[in-house]
């Protein structure tokens, strides 16, 4: 049975006037309406189409790419609105519909509202923006045992959901809440924006997501690097921005922190890819690159080993002369004895 909302490769089985039937399983068949049947499609063949309801509550495919699938979420345009919710555009033919019992306030048509796709009681698909009631706040494993979603570091694709005080809420991988702080934007970033982002950290207290930007550590200088080559390539092999660039001229011109382009131009400086200069850096020239590629001579003692000895030897009769000197001789107090014949005297120590 062919899955609502989501894309599915369905086998053609027949062909009509209306158009090209697949094969549905279960369920029979749908229609793929002729003037989206592609050139040349023959009985057998497989395509991968979308499904979805047609006006009359019908599943219908389509090869039409809608803006967002069930159990995602997206930044989508009002259409309409009227006495029973309003209509989304999501890029098909019949528009996504939002009851006024899912809205957090009254949707005004030509405005664009985050929005969550969902099943309803009776097989519908609709959207909701009371997101909270699918996107979770903890990003924790959902049974003991069990490994948790996320690991620091780790790639994640974000929707920026809702301006806060402490910087951007963002929907996770269609799943969980995480938070870009606002000393991690480096770029502007604007409400229903989809792009990537990194598992900053996973907060132990409460198993909520912190979100950057940029890859963490080693990870995020490769890209940097691939951006600082591509900027001197274009500007005739020099760029004057180094080590040294004021932290917002760097974000101005890359989008990243001072201190990822530093480690970025210093691996290319490692690499010889780069030279750096007072005033910037620029490429190394093959002549630069062949001479940094020979292997310094190994360091070696230049004092022959007889000095050494002498200065060894030098070193103890010095350090003997000094304990002598250090070391005064006891002086002696002569006594003479008047009543000694000849005079002879008698030494004795103090």
């Amino acid at each position: 049975m062919a899955e609502l909302g989501r894309y599915n490769t369905l086998t053609v089985i027949d062909e009509l006037p209306q158009g090209i039937y697949l094969d549905d399983n279960e369920e029979g068949r749908l229609l793929l309406p002729r003037r989206q049947i592609p050139e040349g499609t023959q009985k057998g063949d497989s395509l991968k189409v979308f499904v979805y309801l047609d006006s009359d509550d019908r599943p219908i495919a389509t090869l039409q790419r809608p803006r967002v699938q069930l159990h995602q979420a997206a930044a989508l345009e009002v259409k309409e609105v009227n006495r029973t919710g309003a209509f989304l555009d999501w890029g098909l033919a019949k528009d996504l519909f939002v009851p006024f019992g899912e809205m957090n306030q009254r949707m005004e048509e030509g405005k664009t509202y985050i929005v969550y796709v969902y099943l309803d009681n009776t097989n519908r698909l609709i959207a909701t923006a009371k997101l909270n009631r699918f996107i979770k706040d903890e990003a924790k494993a959902t049974w003991p045992g069990a490994a948790d979603p996320f690991e620091q570091g780790d790639k994640v694709n974000l929707l920026i959901a809702q301006r806060t005080d402490l910087g951007y809420k963002a929907v996770v991988n269609n799943e969980y809440w995480g938070l870009i702080h606002e000393s991690q934007i480096r770029t502007a970033i604007r409400v229903g924006q989809r792009m990537d982002g990194y598992v900053r950290r996973v907060r132990e207290d409460d198993h909520r997501l912190d979100i950057s930007l940029e890859p963490l550590g080693h990870v995020r200088i490769d890209p940097v690097a691939d951006k600082i080559m591509k900027k001197l390539k274009e500007g005739n092999g020099s760029l004057g921005l180094n080590d040294k660039s004021p932290a917002d001229l760097i974000e101005l011109h890359f989008g990243v922190s001072k201190r990822a382009f530093k480690m970025a131009i210093g691996k290319l400086y490692k690499e010889r890819q780069i030279v750096i200069e007072d005033n910037g850096i620029r490429l190394a020239t093959t002549e630069e690159k062949v001479r940094s590629d020979l292997k310094p001579a190994p360091r070696t003692d230049t004092k022959k080993p007889e000095a050494s000895e002498h200065k060894a030897k030098d070193t103890k009769k010095s350090d003997v002369d000094k304990s002598n000197t250090e070391k005064p001789k006891s002086k002696k107090t002569v006594y003479k004895n008047p009543k000694a014949p000849g005079g002879k005297t008698l030494s004795l120590k103090k």
